[in-house]
C-alpha cells in the first residue's frame, strides 16, 4: 500500500522593512556590509529608507545614491528630527540605531512599544539612564527584540554569553576588561619612543578614535559599557555608582574644541610616568572596566602583570574575564576585534538576520 505524505503548508511570507539612522562611518559601513550580503544573496528585508539629523532618504535602488544624499543634505533647523516626521515605521519593522545620540535611544522602548524591533550601537539605550534600560526590557515583553551586541566589544558574543549564563542559573560575580579598542590600540602601541600625543593624533586620524579624542581618553565609553554589562548580568547599576579616573588633564578637558591638539601634549608627561613604573614592574597598562558585585564599579587605568588575562592582546582587541559561580577559580575570557566601522556594522546586521530568520 503507497502512503501520501501530507504537505506542509507553506511558511508565511516574511514581512518588515529596514531603517537606517545614521548616515556617518558606521551608517556607511552599514550600507556597504548590507550590499555585500545581498550579492552574496543572504536573504535580508528590504531597505525602507535612511536618516541623519538633517534629512530621511527613501531607499530606492542604489543605496550608495541615497546614504550620499543624505550626508551631503543642508543642515535642518527643524525642532523635529527628520525620521520622526517623514515616513515612519511599522509593526515588525527592524530600525538600526547607527547614532550616538540621546534623542534616539530615547526612542527605543516606545519603539518596542510598538512592534518594532531595535538594533543598536547606541550605547545610551542600555547604557545610559537606569530607568530607560528598564523600560526597554519591560517593552520587550510586548514581542519585539532589542539587539545590541554592536555596543560592547563590537559584536564580540560577550553580552550574549553573560545573558545566556545568567538564563541558564549561573549567577554573575565580576567582570573586568579592556572595553575600548581606541584605548586598547592607543596603550598596546605607546612603548616611550614617541610621545602619547602623537599616538592620539594617528588614532583620531585613522578613525580608531572619536574626531574629539576626549570622550575616549575621559573613560565615559568605557563606564557606558560597564553599565551594559553589570544590568546584563543583574546588577542595576546607575552611572553615579562607578568611579572613574580619566585620562584628560583639566587643561585640556578645558579647552575649546578648535583647541583641543594643541592641548594634547598635556597628556605625555603623566602617561611617560606611569608607562615607566609599569614597566619597571614587569607590568602592562591597560584601561579597565570592572564591576564586582560586592566591591562596586571602576574604570581607570591599571598596570596589570603579564600573566593576567587581559594583558594579552593587541591593536583595537578587547578582552574581558567573567567570573561567575561555574568560572570562579579561573574566568572565562572573551578576546577579540572590538574597534572600527566594519566590525560594529557587521554586528548589527549580525542581529537584524538573527531578528529576520527568527519570525
Amino acid at each position: 500500500m503507497s502512503t501520501v505524505t501530507p504537505l506542509r503548508p507553506a511558511a508565511p511570507p516574511r514581512t518588515g522593512r529596514v531603517a537606517l539612522l545614521g548616515t556617518g562611518v558606521v551608517g556607511s559601513a552599514v550600507v556597504e556590509r548590507y550590499r555585500q550580503l545581498r550579492v552574496r544573496g543572504v536573504p535580508l528585508p528590504p531597505f525602507a529608507w535612511l536618516s541623519n539629523s538633517r534629512v530621511q532618504v527613501a531607499a530606492g535602488d542604489c543605496l550608495e545614491t541615497a546614504i550620499a544624499q543624505a550626508r551631503s543634505a543642508p543642515r535642518s533647523g527643524g525642532p523635529v528630527p527628520p525620521w520622526a516626521e517623514g515616513e515612519s515605521l511599522a509593526r515588525g519593522d527592524i530600525v538600526i540605531d547607527a547614532t550616538a545620540s540621546d534623542t534616539v535611544a530615547g526612542w527605543h522602548p516606545e519603539w518596542l512599544l510598538r512592534g518594532i524591533h531595535v538594533v543598536t550601537a547606541n550605547k545610551l539605550g542600555n547604557g545610559g539612564d537606569l530607568a530607560r534600560a528598564q523600560a526597554i526590557v519591560e517593552a520587550q515583553r510586548e514581542g519585539a527584540r532589542y539587539g545590541d551586541s554592536a555596543t560592547v566589544g563590537a559584536g564580540l558574543p560577550l553580552l550574549r554569553l553573560i545573558r545566556e549564563l545568567v538564563a541558564g542559573g549561573d549567577r554573575i560575580h565580576a567582570v573586568e576588561g579592556v572595553l575600548s579598542g581606541s584605548l586598547a590600540w592607543l596603550l598596546s602601541r605607546y612603548d616611550d619612543t614617541r610621545p602619547f600625543s602623537d599616538l592620539v593624533r594617528e588614532a583620531r586620524d585613522a578613525g580608531y578614535a572619536e574626531p574629539d579624542p576626549r570622550q575616549d581618553l575621559s573613560g565615559e565609553d568605557v563606564r557606558r559599557k560597564l553599565l551594559i554589562l553589570a544590568r546584563a548580568s543583574g546588577l542595576p547599576l546607575e552611572a553615579r555608582e562607578i568611579r572613574v579616573s580619566s585620562l584628560v588633564p583639566d587643561a585640556l578637558r578645558d579647552a575649546a574644541p578648535e583647541a583641543v591638539d594643541a592641548q594634547l601634549a598635556a597628556l605625555d608627561a603623566p602617561l611617560r610616568e606611569r608607562f615607566l613604573n609599569a614597566y619597571r614592574n614587569d607590568a602592562r597598562l591597560c584601561f579597565v572596566g570592572r564591576f564586582d558585585a560586592e566591591r562596586g564599579a571602576s574604570v581607570g587605568l591599571r598596570a596589570l602583570p603579564l600573566s593576567h588575562p587581559l594583558a594579552s592582546g593587541h591593536g583595537t582587541d578587547n578582552r574581558a574575564a567573567i567570573f561567575s559561580d561555574r568560572y570562579s577559580d579561573q574566568p572565562l575570557v572573551v578576546q577579540g576585534p572590538g574597534a572600527g566601522a566594519r566590525v560594529t556594522a557587521a554586528a548589527l546586521l549580525d542581529d537584524v538576520l538573527r531578528i529576520w530568520t527568527a519570525r
